[in-house]
């Protein structure tokens, strides 16, 4: 059923692109829909005839034999009937399936390349009841809106056909009452949009306090806070029911009522319907044409509520399909591994440089400093000075100004691809793959693994495990130690090492001896790459071509010992961590 590549949506963010994606499959639906439901007059038709036979036999004008022959017709045309109704039934699961499918490809497709700020925008549980409720919803309702412009709008053409061919004002009398049913539905469309929306919100919020529940449950539990989660948990949830009944008995509960609305013209049948077969009405009938129009009228009727039903049942997808909307964004090219150029040597060439935090004024301004291949900048300052803003610039998560140049080249002109080729960046937060520590540091590429685990001190280390580079470190790298995490995210910086390498807080999680081992491995195995290293240590710094210090919001470049002469925060800092004290706490 999911055979073959997923292919792309030239529109993700129109309904019609995925309509237009799967036309063959449309194609059979079209075809068996309109075999289906042209043959669906013909079970009351042969209900009718089947009465009529049965009257005539009591009346000696007909025998068993031509009852039991008009049964095996019946059985025949309901049979070949039902073969249409099951390819049309699997070719509209089988186009759900894959909208489903193509749908949350986009998504996610959408979800892995939204730049920081944005994803910090979305909530993990509003993320997980779009990737899949909202996919769910919207790829249900596109289901429904097919089935039912066949079930519904086909037949019910077939079945008004049929009607006014026996009696056209009976017919018109009898359904006086279905556009109540739509009118009905109709009205409740803002109730049933707004109860939606609310049912998707409250999920989103327990999914929230579920994972935060889980992930946290052991400091909550050493902290006393077990029972006041557990509380609050049980008010969202509570919460999260009454929005879902809220939700649900617009689809559930209305459905007894459009039933009665629809049917209410039997009652009509039933008195005009004698007339005509006493003789004494509109029409002259017999028991088959009473029987006939009255099965049929029965069969109209409910889908007609079906009909009102897929209003609502549309309403619930639009609320699902505007949440994801402006997630589903045209996949780009997955060709970025391969169009990777070589590393060259870069000049990194930085003036009066100013950045920000979105949604922050206060910042770094008047950033001023250039860097050679071969060279190791160091760049330190007070705590939330904005060292690690500085390093966010080169990935362009934050908004800045000023001037950047590598080799001649405006940074600022540079597509994704491109800067993507300059710059490797390792930040705070290690992102471990749930894969081996060898898969993390690889990521997909023929990289000597055993090369960077020695580089970052984790040879022994990870030699001592019983699957060695092939242990699987966990959800998140949770089967590792906080250092051994920070040097494997390093491991897999140096692994990829393009022209400029960014590294933010580096040696956090080793020694001094250890922060030796791997500046020296780095010094010999990258020497003509730019090398800007964000730290609060500063035990090698006096090596450094040039340091960069950073104290409310201006920067300050010069080599170690001219920053010593000229700038008391800077020897400040180094003379506390002559003393031992921890920067990290200042």
């Amino acid at each position: 059923m999911f055979e073959g590549r997923i292919r792309e949506v030239g529109r993700p963010d129109r309904i019609p692109s995925y309509f237009g994606q799967e036309k063959a499959v449309l194609l059979v639906v079209t075809v068996t829909g309109i075999l289906y439901n042209l043959g669906m007059g013909a079970g009351p038709y042969f209900e009718g005839q089947l009465a009529q036979c049965l009257y005539d036999i009591y009346q000696g004008e007909a025998t068993a034999g031509d009852m039991a022959r008009l049964a095996a017709l019946y059985v025949g045309v309901i049979f070949l009937v039902q073969l249409a109704r099951a390819g049309k039934r699997y070719s509209v699961r089988l186009f759900a399936n894959r909208v489903s499918r193509t749908m949350r490809h986009t998504l996610y497709h959408s979800l892995v390349r939204l730049d920081a700020h944005a994803l910090q925008q979305e909530n993990l549980g509003n993320l997980m009841t779009k990737a899949m409720g909202d996919v769910d919803a919207c790829a249900e309702g596109m289901r429904k809106f097919t089935t039912e412009v066949f079930d519904t709008g086909v037949v019910m053409v077939v079945y008004l056909s049929l009607l006014l061919a026996y009696d056209w004002r009976l017919t018109l009398l009898a359904c006086l009452f279905t556009p109540a049913a739509y009118w009905i539905a109709n009205r409740l469309k803002k109730q049933v949009a707004r109860a939606n929306g609310v049912y998707k919100a409250t999920e989103a919020r327990l999914n929230t306090l579920t994972l935060d529940r889980v992930s946290h449950a052991l400091t909550y539990r050493i902290y006393g806070q077990e029972s006041r989660r557990d509380a609050a948990y049980e008010t969202q949830l509570t919460a999260y029911e009454k929005a879902s009944a809220r939700a649900n008995i617009f689809e559930g509960a209305l459905g007894p009522l459009y039933d009665a609305i629809a049917m209410a013209g039997t009652g009509m049948i039933f008195w005009f319907g004698a007339k005509n077969v006493q003789g004494t009405g509109w029409e002259v009938w017999n028991i088959a044409s009473f029987t006939t129009f009255l099965a049929c009228f029965t069969k109209l009727a409910v889908k007609t509520s079906h009909a009102a039903k897929l209003f609502n049942a549309v309403q619930k997808a639009q609320v699902s399909w505007q949440r994801i909307k402006p997630l589903l964004r045209q996949a780009a090219p997955e060709q970025e591994e391969q169009l990777l150029g070589p590393v060259e040597p870069v000049t990194l060439e930085i003036r009066d440089l100013s950045c920000h935090y979105p949604g922050q004024e206060n910042g770094l301004e008047g950033i001023s400093f250039t860097a050679r291949p071969g060279d190791i900048i160091g760049i330190t300052g007070p705590v939330a000075c904005g060292k690690s803003l500085l390093g966010k610039v080169f990935l362009d998560e934050v908004p800045w100004t000023g001037s950047i140049r590598c080799n001649g080249r405006d940074f600022s002109a540079l597509d994704g691809l491109q800067r993507r080729s300059l710059i490797s960046y390792l930040g705070h937060d290690p992102e471990l793959l749930t894969t081996s520590i060898g898969e993390n540091i690889r990521m997909g590429d023929p990289v000597e693994v055993e090369k960077f685990l020695a580089m970052t001190n984790l040879a022994g280390e990870v030699a001592a495990m019983p699957q060695g580079a092939d242990t699987p470190v966990g959800s998140g790298g949770t089967r590792l130690s906080g250092g051994q995490q920070a040097r494997i995210a390093l491991a897999r910086t140096l692994a990829h090492a393009r022209s400029i390498l960014v590294l933010d807080d580096p040696f956090a999680a080793v020694d001094r001896k250890g922060e030796t081992k791997i500046l020296d491995a780095m010094r010999k195995t990258f020497p003509d790459r730019v090398i800007l290293l964000i730290s609060h240590r500063l035990t090698h710094f006096p090596e450094f071509t040039g340091v960069l210090f950073l104290e409310k919001g201006r920067g300050k470049f010069g080599t170690h010992d001219q920053l010593l002469q000229e700038e008391p925060g800077y020897a400040r800092l180094v003379q506390l961590q002559q003393e031992g004290v921890d920067l990290d706490e200042q």
